[in-house]
């Protein structure tokens, strides 16, 4: 069991603790700022920023029609016309239905295995895909090339832990699309449940030289097939000279994610899981242990904010869902017992890992400085909404 829990949502950053009068965002983001009426910035950058420029109603349907068509056209005469990364969680998996059932399009289905997925989320993935009759191509990353890099973000002691998942996800879905030649990627991002960024000093950027700068200082194998993609290379030249457009067709829908996952569960026996991105073992134990443990970050802030600015949930069940565990401690100690195990340390070995001295991504060699400017660059051509800081 645990040595020492941090107080959730509180930590030491030498501010008075202070909590958003109408989100649940609170001083765990050591950067967060409030106005005068206790309204913290994330909310200010949704009704100034996202909420004005969000395509909503009629005008979301003739957008999503003319995307559609856009689409389809590009693809004449190929065998797939987009592609759509799926995990098996409520946004992909609604994603590939809007895809196909709607937008009336060809979609190649791409999921990555690192080894962490629980049998739900592949049951779904499979539900989906046959349901649907699509086509799916599953990319394994390398379990030890992928074991070698978790562990020496463990030893660095970062809160991003998730990043080398994330990472091989991505990277893996940018680089088999234009290595195929297909020029859209759909994306199940969306306003309606990540309209909030999670503070930068929780989850870091998919920064290729921040996680080659870990896995020099920490990893001892070669990370010869690990999929890779920086930032300039998905943004610049996959994005600028090939031609490549991500998509994100939920946007364009009316998404409240409890009245999809009933639809979802309905047409094709889909199951839910507990919290958001819970179809993952390790992001299960990262999210709702390691980061609340550690760190003192409770990743529900940012969901259930999310949440109450687009009004599918209030704030006075926002704060009560957050006096609770994010799932039961006696999983949280057996899922941790199994990632060790997986990753081939005893669970002692892991405890020391994880009670080091916390770092942040500013102990490392990274592109935090470019990818600060490439962003101010985007908000100003109008291409990036969200706060980023």
């Amino acid at each position: 069991m645990p040595k020492r829990i941090m107080p959730r949502g509180v930590k030491d950053n030498h501010r008075k603790y202070q909590i958003c009068t109408n989100c649940v965002m609170d001083t765990s983001d050591s950067r967060i700022t409030f106005n005068e009426k206790g309204t913290c910035d994330f909310c200010s950058d949704y009704f100034d920023n996202i909420l004005p420029n969000w395509k909503q109603g009629i005008v979301g349907k003739d957008e999503l029609k003319r995307i559609s068509y856009q689409i389809r056209k590009a693809g004449k005469g190929k065998k797939y016309d987009c592609i759509i990364g799926m995990s098996g969680g409520v946004d992909s998996s609604y994603l590939c239905y809007i895809a196909k059932n709607i937008m009336h399009l060809r979609p190649l289905i791409y999921c990555v295995d690192t080894g962490w997925n629980l049998n739900v989320a592949v049951e779904n993935i499979e539900r989906i895909v046959k349901a649907l009759d699509l086509d799916m191509y599953t990319e394994v990353v390398d379990w030890r090339e992928m074991r070698d890099l978790q562990i020496a973000f463990f030893k660095a002691q970062v809160p991003y832990q998730d990043l080398p998942q994330d990472h091989a996800i991505f990277a893996g879905l940018y680089n088999y699309a234009m290595k195929n030649g297909i020029k859209y990627v759909l994306t199940g991002a969306n306003n309606a449940t990540e309209c909030i960024r999670p503070p930068i000093e929780w989850v870091y950027q998919n920064d290729l030289t921040f996680i080659k700068d870990i896995h020099r200082k920490f990893g001892t194998v070669p990370l010869k097939t690990f999929p890779m993609c920086s930032i300039l290379k998905y943004r610049g030249y996959y994005t600028c000279l090939r031609g490549m457009k991500r998509i994100a067709p939920l946007n364009f829908v009316k998404y409240d994610k409890e009245k999809v996952k009933r639809f979802l569960q309905k047409e094709f026996g889909w199951q839910a899981y507990e919290n958001k991105h819970y179809e993952n073992v390790f992001t299960r134990w990262y999210e709702g242990y390691y980061l609340p443990y550690k760190f003192g970050y409770d990743k529900r802030r940012v969901y259930f904010s999310n949440e109450i600015l687009v009004g599918t949930l209030t704030r006075e069940e926002a704060l009560k869902e957050l006096e609770q565990d994010p799932y039961p401690p006696k999983m949280q100690q057996e899922d941790k017992e199994y990632i060790a195990k997986k990753l081939g340390i005893s669970t002692t070995e892991f405890e020391r890992m994880i009670d080091g001295p916390n770092k942040t991504f500013e102990d490392y060699k990274n592109s935090w400085g470019m990818i600060q400017i490439g962003t101010m660059i985007l908000r100003k051509l109008g291409i990036e909404k969200k706060k980023f800081r």
